[in-house]
């Protein structure tokens, strides 16, 4: 048996002229309206024009492999390279088994259901086939709450004394329609959950904090909150100066960080007297590579 790991993230475009295309994957077939396509263009373009995303994915994968002594691959759920592609590719160099590690650990099932579903799709297709090991949920893995834990203790160090006192920390993770929660889904417990064991790891320097749900679909219908405009409401109410985002849902830079946080967040806490900082995501550090080494062992075993 030849094992190689493959890694799994949400994807996204490196050519924003591929954004249609990309939106109606999505939206499950669906185009995107022009005006949709337009404001989602303006949001890539205000962050330089391309989502760092796919850059880290990759080096994460190449870091992962160099680490456990496999073959790695990154594949991307929602854009190229699609798991159908990249396992087609694996099985023509004798890759008889993929340990599925998904880059989106609260909801990693699904993630892995993705691959197991391209698998069956290459056999069909005459490849040979692949068997796929993954394990579920992650998002309390002892080492990426140590990661996430470290991240958040050095935003506090950033914080001016003189606004301790009056800062909340926001922690993030995006939403999800309220349909796939209240079908049973367990995202928000397990985000909680994480954000608690995150607060504990801080532990004394922790200062008062809340989980929000950020990044809402734009075409309407019922999403998990709170979002972050009626957070930062309740907060500027409260006489709150300062609000320290920790997007812990999160494990790389991508748009809803780039954007949603550091460039629309921060306009409105501005707009409502606060200021803003953010915790640095964890990206392709040691800290996330091992975290994620520590997911794909357990799979391996």
């Amino acid at each position: 048996m030849q094992d190689a790991i493959l890694t799994i993230g949400h994807g996204t475009v490196d050519d924003l002229d591929d954004l249609p295309a990309f939106l109606a994957t999505i939206r499950r077939g669906h185009a995107a309206s022009p005006e949709l396509v337009a404001e989602v263009r303006r949001r890539y373009e205000a962050i330089g024009g391309r989502s760092p995303l796919n850059d880290i994915c990759r080096d994460v994968t190449r870091l992962l492999g160099e680490r456990l002594g496999l073959r790695a691959a990154y594949a991307g759920r929602m854009w190229a390279p699609k798991a159908v592609d990249v396992l087609t590719e694996l099985g023509a160099i004798g890759v008889t088994r993929v340990v599925v590690v998904p880059l989106a650990q609260h909801s990693a099932p699904l993630y892995v259901e993705t691959v197991r579903a391209a698998a069956l799709a290459a056999k069909d297709a005459g490849d040979a086939p692949i068997e796929v090991v993954g394990g579920g949920n992650w998002g309390q893995e002892p080492l990426l709450t140590s990661a996430l834990a470290a991240a958040l203790t050095e935003a506090i160090g950033r914080v001016p004394e003189t606004l301790r006192g009056t800062t909340r920390i926001v922690m993030s993770a995006h939403s999800l329609p309220l349909a796939v929660v209240r079908a049973g889904d367990p995202y928000e417990r397990e985000v909680r959950e994480s954000a608690s064991a995150v607060a504990k790891a801080v532990g004394a320097r922790m200062l008062p904090h809340q989980v929000i749900f950020q990044s809402q679909g734009m075409s309407g219908g019922e999403w998990l909150g709170p979002d972050v405009r009626t957070v930062l409401d309740g907060l500027a109410t409260e006489g709150v100066a300062h609000v320290l985002f920790a997007p812990i849902g999160f494990l790389a830079d991508h748009v809803e960080v780039l954007y949603d946080l550091d460039i629309e967040a921060r306009r409105w806490a501005e707009e409502r007297g606060m200021s803003y900082s953010r915790t640095t995501s964890l990206n392709a550090s040691e800290a996330l590579v091992l975290a994620v080494a520590a997911v794909a062992r357990r799979a391996l075993a």
